[in-house]
C-alpha cells in the first residue's frame, strides 16, 4: 500500500509538460482543431492549418504550410509555422516564442508573448498587446499599435541569402502607435521608414530616424 501512495505522489508531482506528452496530437497533410477550453500536449501538422480554440490549453503549437490560430483566451508554450501567419486572439497567452518564416503575425489586444516574435517575411501587427522578447523580421513592416508593450527593443535585419533576390525595393515600415511603450534598442540594419507618435515611448535607436507623428497614425 505504501509503494502505491509513493507513486501516486509521484504522479501527482509530474509537471504538466510530461503529463501532457500523453495528448499530443500530430497529423500530416490535415487540419487540427482543439475544441474549445479543451487541454492537449504538443499540437503539430504539415499542409494544413492548426486552430486552438478559446480558452484551450496546449503544449505547443506547430504546423508547415499551414496558419496557426489562438482563440481568445488560449494558451500555449511556443507557437511556430514555415509558410503560414499567426493569429492569436484576446487576451490569449504564449509563454515562450512565437516565429513564422514566410507569413505574419498578429495580436489581438490583451495577447501576451513571454519570449520573442519574429517573421522573416512577413509583418507583425500589436493591437494592446504585450511581447517580452523583442521583435524581429526581415522584409516585415511592424505595427506596434497603440497601448501596446515591447520588452527586448526590435530588430529589422538585412536580408542574406536568397531573401537579397526575392525582396522587393519597398522599404520596411515601422510604426510605434500612440502610447505605446518600446523598451530596448531598435536596430535597424536595413533602410526603413520609421514613424513614432508623439505619445510613445521608445529605447535608443540605431540605423533609422525616428519621424514623429500625432494622431490615431501616421498620414501617407
Amino acid at each position: 500500500m505504501r509503494h502505491h501512495l509513493i507513486a501516486l505522489a509521484f504522479a501527482l508531482a509530474l509537471p504538466m509538460s510530461a503529463i501532457a506528452a500523453d495528448n499530443d496530437i500530430d497529423k500530416v497533410n490535415g487540419s487540427v482543431h482543439v475544441d474549445a477550453g479543451q487541454h492537449a500536449g504538443n499540437v503539430s501538422t504539415v499542409n494544413g492549418p492548426v486552430r486552438v480554440g478559446d480558452n484551450a490549453v496546449v503544449a505547443k503549437a506547430s504546423t508547415v504550410n499551414g496558419s496557426v490560430e489562438l482563440g481568445d483566451h488560449a494558451q500555449a508554450s511556443n507557437v511556430d509555422t514555415v509558410n503560414g501567419g499567426i493569429s492569436l486572439g484576446q487576451g490569449s497567452r504564449v509563454t515562450g516564442a512565437v516565429g513564422t518564416t514566410n507569413g505574419g503575425i498578429r495580436l489581438a489586444k490583451g495577447a501576451d508573448v513571454g519570449g520573442k516574435a519574429g517573421t522573416v517575411s512577413g509583418s507583425i501587427s500589436l493591437d494592446a498587446a504585450h511581447v517580452g522578447g523583442g521583435l524581429s523580421t526581415t522584409n516585415g513592416d511592424i505595427l506596434v499599435g497603440a497601448n501596446s508593450h515591447v520588452e527586448g527593443g526590435i530588430l529589422v535585419d538585412k536580408p542574406g541569402g536568397w531573401f537579397n533576390w526575392s525582396s522587393n525595393d519597398r522599404l520596411p515600415h515601422v510604426v510605434i502607435g500612440p502610447h505605446a511603450v518600446v523598451q530596448g534598442t531598435l536596430e535597424f540594419r536595413r533602410e526603413v521608414e520609421l514613424r513614432v507618435s508623439d505619445t510613445a515611448q521608445i529605447g535608443p535607436v540605431k540605423g533609422a530616424t525616428p519621424v514623429k507623428f500625432s494622431g490615431d497614425a501616421p498620414t501617407q
